[in-house]
């Protein structure tokens, strides 16, 4: 795994980290690069809670804890990644010619022990068209950074890189971008004005699922003094649709990153 203390997830880092991965680019259309770019740090994220998760079970070996066992990841809502898709292995490969061909193989590998996820991760990444030499540059410049570890987790980092990301790649396509990002300012005011607080938030052009995190946000933001810790509790349910296959399945990432149980179909819908 890389090194996650090198590279701290402080203010205005989601900023260097797209300058960095804009100009690993080349030609590519930013259309076809937003996959690439936030199926890593997707990837980089649940290997992370993984690894840390691993190292904890590893050490209760004497209590008879178990870290190859899928269940004990998923018992704490942890995704379960298997060896060939878990990040340090994808590192330790990123300047073999076979990194497109490898970081596929673990994309597919997670779908299949992880349910959930099924059809959701973009797996073009052995295409001709991707040079595996950026590809490489790429692995290294995401593992570089920490982001599903516990602290980090706890200050949504990878939402921040991820809407971050979202919000360039929409700029970089212009009004085909509209499609699939609303700005951040405009949901959360609509949100603000819905307020919430409990029972359903449909969605039926849902995008990547910015009206639900902002709903997610809401309830959190005003759940103090509810005997839950400071936590908000699970009073709403999220449901959505979204037209198109490939903004559907970035939706079904973001939500799947934060944490946030939402019912958007076994698949994309008009």
């Amino acid at each position: 795994m890389g090194n996650t203390n090198n590279n701290s997830a402080t203010i205005g880092f989601e900023r260097d980290l797209w300058r960095a991965a804009d100009a690993l680019r080349s030609n590519m259309d930013a259309a076809e690069y937003k996959h690439v770019v936030l199926g890593l740090i997707f990837l980089k994220y649940i290997s992370d809670a993984f690894e840390e998760y691993h190292a904890r079970l590893t050490d209760q070996v004497d209590q008879g804890a178990d870290s190859e066992d899928p269940d004990e990841y998923r018992a704490v809502n942890i995704f379960w990644v298997p060896k060939e898709a878990r990040w340090s292995y994808l590192q330790n490969n990123a300047k073999q010619p076979t990194i497109g061909k490898l970081v596929d193989e673990a994309l597919l590998a997670i779908e299949r022990d992880n349910p959930s996820l099924k059809g959701v991760l973009p797996k073009d990444y052995a295409h001709p068209r991707l040079d595996k030499a950026r590809l490489g540059q790429l692995v290294d410049l995401v593992g570089d950074i920490g982001l599903g570890d516990e602290d980090n987790r706890s200050r949504d980092i990878l939402g921040r890189v991820y809407e971050y990301f979202l919000s360039q790649f929409a700029s970089a396509e212009g009004k085909k971008g509209g499609q699939f990002y609303t700005a951040r300012c405009v949901v959360q005011l609509l949100v603000e004005m819905l307020a919430p607080y409990r029972g359903r938030v449909y969605d039926p052009c849902c995008g990547s699922g910015g009206m639900f995190v902002q709903s997610a946000r809401f309830v959190e933001a005003h759940a103090t003094g509810n005997n839950n810790g400071g936590r908000a509790k699970a009073d709403i349910s999220i449901f959505g649709q979204e037209s198109n296959h490939t903004t559907w399945r970035l939706a079904k990432m973001n939500l799947a990153i934060r944490g946030i149980d939402a019912n958007l179909g076994p698949e994309h819908a008009d």
